[in-house]
């Protein structure tokens, strides 16, 4: 269990850290609010521990230091370190998931960049997905399809983010839109960074990434249905939530370097309405074939990491097939330690 007061704690950090999932976070039920929380509140403490800091690299080996106390079952004694202790332990989190966070914090610490779209892919999948996966894990969803949407969708909120925060990363000197995205546009990266501009080309690129989150998002939708019920509506909250940023910041003519989009408190009523309208649907959906969609090859590690292993399946010809396979061999062996081929009297 975790302590009522570090529960509060996280809860507080969370209120004024992450407006968006604390808004969704309110239609999870109890068992899972409270674990997501701690998990929300770990993750807000890394992202601000490395991004509010000028010694980054230090700042990571920190964070490293404290996880690895977790894992010893000696946590920090801090709120947020007690609450992530006490839900990793509940839920058997698999260590590969929030190292594979830092991972990601490590990248901003070195301030490395995305060449490709695939490179943008592989920072999301740590600083997101990551996330994501170990939200299906405390729900004790650990299915292969469900987790590999959930990537989708982790993916898919980080590209909203970075679409929003387009000009605000800029005048911080960091970049991350895709660099052959901006070689193609005619955009020189230190030409922008020194002067950022909502011209054209860089308002092209936001719709251009936009169109990449859209796409994800829809995709992600298969992968609520494999949820607990009760859980389904704070998660179709968070999905609708963020893609309602990208709403926003499509109807400032993606404009998101003079200004940052925001959606108020109406707005999101909206969306938590419309998040228990489409969890009440999923009773009588069948399911997407766009479950069993392969994962992104940037995000199917988190996959594997928490996937539980699979029972042994195939079409009983095969093991039947198998089976004779070795039947054969072994006669042919024995056969050749008996001089003619013939079985030996007695």
């Amino acid at each position: 269990m975790i302590a009522a007061a570090d529960l509060d704690h996280c809860t507080q950090a969370i209120r004024h850290g992450s407006r968006s999932f604390h808004a969704a976070s309110h239609l999870l039920p109890r068992d899972v609010r409270d674990h997501a929380l701690a998990l929300y509140a770990f993750c807000r403490l890394a992202d601000d521990a490395v991004d509010l800091q000028e010694a980054k690299a230090a700042a990571v080996d920190d964070l490293q230091e404290r996880l690895g106390r977790v894992y010893d079952g000696r946590p920090r004694n801090a709120p947020t370190d007690r609450a992530f202790a006490a839900m990793v332990e509940a839920v058997e989190m698999p260590r590969a998931l929030p190292e594979a966070l830092l991972e990601g914090l490590a990248w901003d610490a070195l301030e490395r960049r995305c060449e490709t779209l695939s490179d943008l892919y592989a920072y999301s999948a740590r600083v997101a997905s990551a996330v994501g996966v170990m939200m299906c894990v405390l729900m004790g969803v650990r299915e292969r399809g469900a987790l590999a949407r959930a990537c989708d969708l982790g993916v898919a909120m980080q590209l909203t983010n970075i679409a929003r925060d387009v000009g605000e990363d800029a005048r911080e000197g960091r970049l991350y839109l895709p660099l052959d995205w901006l070689e193609d546009a005619g955009l020189d990266p230190e030409a922008f960074l020194a002067d950022p501009a909502a011209t054209p080309p860089v308002r092209a690129l936001v719709r251009r990434l936009l169109r990449e989150a859209d796409a994800l998002y829809a995709r992600s939708e298969a992968g609520v249905k494999r949820l607990p019920l009760r859980a389904r509506p704070g998660i179709f909250a968070a999905r609708y939530i963020y893609a309602g940023i990208n709403g926003r910041i499509a109807a400032a003519d993606h404009d998101s370097v003079t200004r940052r989009a925001v959606t108020g408190g109406r707005h999101k009523a909206g969306w938590l309405g419309l998040a228990m309208v489409r969890s009440a649907a999923t009773l009588v959906m069948p399911v997407s074939p766009l479950l069993y969609a392969r994962p992104l090859p940037e995000t199917a590690f988190l996959v594997e990491a928490a996937a539980a292993p699979e029972p042994e399946t195939g079409d009983w010809s095969d093991r039947l097939y198998a089976t004779l396979a070795r039947a054969k061999a072994h006669e042919i062996a024995r056969r050749r330690r008996v001089p003619g081929g013939m079985r030996r009297a007695g």
